[in-house]
């Protein structure tokens, strides 16, 4: 669940809310899967309505509340710093955009994993996965730092 925030507090909300669902959903489970592959399945739902949430309360920031966000910083020298500006770009994504790169990059889930974890296709999973590729590039490009992660050559 480390994956969809980074806040300790709201990582223990999501394990919780995780471990709630799928008590609540154990009539539903069939044996047709391995356990843990249903527990991800309900993890990586509630992460993703956290994404939801979260993107909709940010349409509804005021003006004033802009002027206190920092400023990225431009120095980036070690893994840490690194993996903070990819978080931060990831972020400015759609949630189904954000969700299919982390499964994919993160994860290491194949295209048909991530199908079945999010209840698409196989097409409209590669379709999502090329088209964030292309929103993450033009986000990076945007911010100049394209040249700070190396996943882009």
């Amino acid at each position: 669940m480390w994956r969809f925030s980074q806040d300790a507090a709201v990582c223990e909300e999501l394990v919780q809310e995780v471990f709630v669902e799928a008590y609540f959903s154990l009539d539903s489970y069939r044996f047709k899967a391995p356990f843990v592959f249903w527990l991800k399945t309900i993890a990586t739902r509630v992460g993703y309505r956290l994404w939801k949430r979260n993107a909709r309360e940010r349409k509804h920031v005021h003006l004033d509340e802009t002027a206190e966000i920092e400023a990225p910083p431009q120095d980036f020298g070690d893994r840490a710093d690194i993996s903070r500006l990819v978080h931060r770009l990831l972020d400015k994504l759609a949630p189904a955009d954000r969700m299919v790169l982390t499964l994919m990059y993160f994860d290491k889930c194949s295209i048909r994993e991530i199908g079945d974890r999010m209840g698409w296709t196989v097409p409209v999973v590669k379709t999502r996965a090329y088209r964030a590729r292309k929103k993450m590039l033009a986000i990076a490009e945007k911010e100049h730092v394209l040249d700070e992660i190396e996943w882009t050559s």
